[in-house]
């Protein structure tokens, strides 16, 4: 019935059961990881994201002057039937061309 208890800083550590000469070996040295975005990549989510508001805004259009009246040239229009999605879908590629994105790489 005895039962082991296991501390977070046994388990959290990997290498607390490696020889203490692959700890240290030259070719297990940790590389600094590099940002997943940069600047460059977030200025174009930011520009897809404005994209995809400005075509919501477009979309949800005007107000009806008359609420009791069906006005079909209103919710039907061309702008929010046409332009606004196409818009949107501008703004989703834009977001996906800001993520796929590579860095320039300096030498």
């Amino acid at each position: 019935m005895a039962e082991k208890k296991v501390t977070a800083a046994a388990s959290s550590s990997p290498l607390r059961n490696t020889p203490s000469s692959l700890r240290n070996a030259p070719g297990n040295v940790k590389k600094a990881k590099l940002p997943l975005f940069e600047k460059d990549n977030y200025m174009w989510m930011g520009i897809g994201i404005v994209v995809v508001a400005i075509g919501m805004l477009v979309m949800s259009g005007g107000k009806n002057p008359n609420p009791n009246q069906f006005d079909y040239k209103l919710v039907y229009s061309t702008t929010r039937i046409t332009i606004a999605p196409i818009l949107i879908l501008a703004g989703l590629m834009i977001e996906i061309y800001a993520i796929f994105k590579r860095p320039k790489t300096q030498q």
